[in-house]
């Protein structure tokens, strides 16, 4: 990939995620992504040869233009749907501009569905953490993985939202027809200033790995 993400820098479970995916998934299947960014993560999807559905809202991933850097400076951004053209991989991904949460349910099924710290943002605050997690596991065929990285609680403010969670509060919402595989979380760290958090900062993570049963319980 010749085209770098502006999250580059930034930590993720990303690695385990697309491990299991290789074990339990055919090489074309088919991955949602909510929460698409720049394509970070979308990139090494298509690279290692998935289809890929990227949802994201937000228009500045989707189409780039000028963002605040680190030191008082700005720069350009180049976003999805440019970087896709320029790695000549914009065929195999359906880009689908849209608020996850607000939007018509896609209506098709996913062999894996993925999101990245989607969850601590404001805008989703507005809808309850189980209804993200419900319309991810709707994404979801049967046999299909269910993986998503999120941030865990700091401060005090972060024990007040749902949307800080922990692999433990998540299992609540995976009983019946998922088997989780992997829970992980970091301790805390510091993270480099980037766009949209311009000084250092910290940070705890979780990761939690999921697969819907191939037939109903």
């Amino acid at each position: 990939m010749q085209t770098p993400s502006m999250w580059r820098h930034t930590l993720t479970f990303f690695p385990q995620f697309l491990a299991a995916l290789k074990e339990r998934a055919e090489p074309d299947s088919t991955v949602t992504v909510i929460g698409a960014s720049d394509g970070r993560l979308i990139l090494p999807l298509v690279s290692a040869g998935y289809h890929v559905v990227a949802i994201e809202r937000d228009s500045l991933a989707l189409h780039g233009g000028e963002v605040q850097l680190p030191g008082d400076k700005t720069g350009h951004a180049m976003g999805l749907i440019e970087r896709l053209k320029l790695e000549g991989l914009a065929d195999q991904v359906q880009v689908v501009e849209e608020d996850f949460l607000a939007s018509e349910p896609l209506g098709t099924t996913s062999d894996a569905a993925w999101t990245s710290c989607s969850w601590h943002y404001g805008a989703n605050h507005r809808r309850p953490l189980g209804e993200f997690v419900d319309r991810m596991q709707c994404l979801v065929r049967p046999g299909g993985l269910l993986g998503a990285e999120f941030m865990m609680p700091i401060e005090q403010r972060h024990h007040m939202l749902e949307h800080y969670t922990s692999p433990e509060r998540l299992q609540r919402y995976f009983i019946g027809d998922w088997d989780v595989l992997l829970t992980l979380r970091t301790n805390e760290f510091t993270e480099r200033a980037h766009v949209g958090q311009l000084q250092d900062h910290t940070h705890r993570m979780g990761l939690f790995l999921a697969a819907r049963a191939s037939t109903p319980s």
